[in-house]
């Protein structure tokens, strides 16, 4: 399928990228986001969508994924079209304009502003056989409604940030919730593994250090416990399970980005102050740029989705100002217009 020619087309549906659907609109240009996961919000919601983030500006405090939600809405006033599941392999250059082609669809575009953040990922599987036939169906890489686990027995397999926050979060709401990991050092915040080893000293969570998944015991269609093998001894034990979620991270790879003419270091792409890239018309924010004193955070993100987006705008109407003005003056919210 061939989209309509658009202004802008930003890839990546996190909060740079929605932020930045947001300004496109706000600037009167035809815009939409691609994104190769199945829903908005890039790592917010693939990884912690029930984490609160406090350096927002405007909220003392946020669930991430209800700030995926308002970025969401932000930018839905202007009706522009957010594609998932829409993973690009090329960036190609046809009557004057782009055209990102991904596996099933061509989106002509105008200019394109890359918000990517680490490329696209996805979570690292579990090793052992046994585990593949079970994907979906007793086992999941992502947790999208904490509430689906409640009064289950479940099994967490990883020592990192996101097995650590899930123990935690899943606590509550789970009939029991069990932490398995290959060795007794974790690499998640210190703050955090506390507040696991606090609900473990009460009863409420056990930890298996040196353990590994070596079966799953199923009765039907159904998981019921696993058989963890001890790493050391070489023995086995048996826990109850009803779900099973490999927090092991995720690998990520930029992709086609490396062939399209951008200024690249490493994985990550040279920007200048103005979000340029080295290829005319093709801008960049977010955590996928870097540059002399980057800093990795949604905040920045967002000022940089901004520039990226007004700069683009210029390129494509050079006689349109590159600032917007305030946005409390502007015609497109009903105010004056500067």
């Amino acid at each position: 399928m061939t989209h309509e020619l658009q202004d802008i087309t930003i890839l990546g549906a996190g909060p740079a990228g929605l932020f930045a659907l947001f300004y496109a609109g706000m600037r009167g240009a035809k815009a939409q986001v691609i994104d190769a996961l199945g829903e908005p919000g890039g790592q917010l919601t693939a990884l912690y969508p029930e984490k609160y983030i406090f350096d927002v500006a405007g909220f003392p405090k946020v669930l991430a994924k209800d700030l995926v939600k308002a970025l969401v809405e932000q930018a839905a006033q202007f009706k522009a079209p957010i594609h998932c599941s829409q993973r690009v392999v090329a960036l190609e250059e046809a009557d004057g304009h782009f055209v990102l082609v991904t596996e099933t669809d061509r989106f002509p575009t105008r200019s394109v502003v890359i918000a990517a953040g680490i490329g696209a990922f996805a979570p690292r599987r579990l090793p052992q056989a046994c585990a593949a036939p079970w994907y979906e169906r007793g086992i999941y890489d992502r947790v999208s409604s904490p509430e689906a686990f409640a009064g289950k027995h479940v099994v967490i397999i990883g020592g990192g940030d996101s097995a650590f926050d899930w123990a935690h979060q899943l606590r509550d709401r789970a009939a029991s919730v069990a932490l398995v990991h290959r060795s007794d050092r974790f690499r998640a915040h210190a703050a955090t593994v506390a507040e696991v080893d606090a609900a473990v000293a009460a009863g409420r969570t056990s930890i298996h250090t040196f353990h590994e998944l070596h079966d799953i015991v199923a009765e039907g269609d159904r998981i019921v416990a696993l058989e963890l093998k001890d790493i050391k001894a070489k023995t086995t034990k048996r826990i109850p399970a009803d779900v099973v979620l490999p927090m092991l991270g995720f690998v990520s790879d930029i992709g086609p980005l490396a062939s399209w003419g951008l200024q690249l270091e490493k994985d990550e792409i040279a920007v200048n102050s103005q979000m340029e890239t080295g290829r005319a018309g093709v801008y960049a924010a977010g955590d996928i740029t870097t540059y002399p004193g980057k800093l990795k955070l949604i905040a920045t993100g967002f000022a940089e989705a901004t520039t990226a987006v007004n700069q683009a705008f210029h390129w494509v109407y050079p006689e349109k100002k590159v600032n917007p003005g305030h946005s409390s003056n502007l015609a497109v919210f009903g105010q004056k217009d500067d």
